[in-house]
């Protein structure tokens, strides 16, 4: 399945997931029902991915949790709030840069619908 194959049916299955669960729901909720989704439709995800924080060549004690890796090339990052902000989207392009990834979803679930204003496309 090439690259665009996939991101369509990521978005099919975001739109799914908030088709059946609705707005107003935790991160965590919206997360493992996307995950089941995605295995559902026969992809090979990773949940809780971690990714280290590295600083001048070293690698600090902490890290960051991409919510959803798909395919070991699309990372999901999933948000549950009132409104996206810049800094969310910046989260993302940083977890992108820090991956070597090139293509990530933001995805806001608490919404009436999903939208270009909800679901958002990132490339790295």
């Amino acid at each position: 399945m090439d690259i665009n194959e996939l991101t369509y049916k990521i978005r099919g299955t975001i739109f799914k997931v908030h088709t059946v669960l609705g707005p107003g729901l935790l991160e965590s909720v919206y997360e493992a029902a996307l995950a089941y989704e995605l295995i559902q439709n026969g992809m090979n995800i990773k949940t809780q991915v971690g990714l280290p924080a590295v600083y001048e060549n070293v690698q600090l004690e902490l890290g960051f949790r991409l919510d959803i890796l798909v395919e070991n090339s699309i990372i999901i990052e999933i948000k549950s709030v009132e409104i996206l902000r810049d800094v969310h989207k910046k989260q993302l392009l940083t977890y992108l840069k820090l991956s070597g990834k090139k293509i990530g979803f933001l995805v806001n679930f608490n919404c009436s619908s999903i939208s270009k204003e909800s679901l958002i496309r990132i490339i790295n």
